[in-house]
């Protein structure tokens, strides 16, 4: 059983909610983690207890029209991928320092 340090398990997870419409399995893959584990992480974020099965919760939808929604939509996922992007690299640097090459 591997241990992972608080900050990982918080960046982990709020990589998966950054991820409108992703499963677990993607985002475990992508850190090299096992699925089930990110799970457990993502309930206990949540506050539900593990092994307990529901619906993650909406987000609010942004009333707004034409180009501004656009633009609202491209920067909102301009965030989400420097997010998510910032979060994999944490993650390399935490897996390049458990390599004992």
């Amino acid at each position: 059983m591997k241990h992972y340090p608080q900050e990982f398990k918080a960046d982990a997870v709020a990589l998966y909610q950054s991820r409108p419409g992703a499963t677990t399995k993607p985002v475990a893959a992508d850190l090299g983690m096992n699925t089930e584990t990110l799970r457990n992480w993502i309930r206990a974020a949540d506050g539900r207890r593990p092994g307990a099965h529901s619906d993650r919760p909406a987000s609010p939808a942004q009333a707004t029209t034409g180009a501004e929604a656009e633009v609202a939509a491209l920067r909102k996922r301009v965030r989400e991928l420097e997010e998510e992007r910032d979060i994999l690299r944490k993650a390399a640097r935490y897996f390049a320092g458990e390599t004992r090459w």
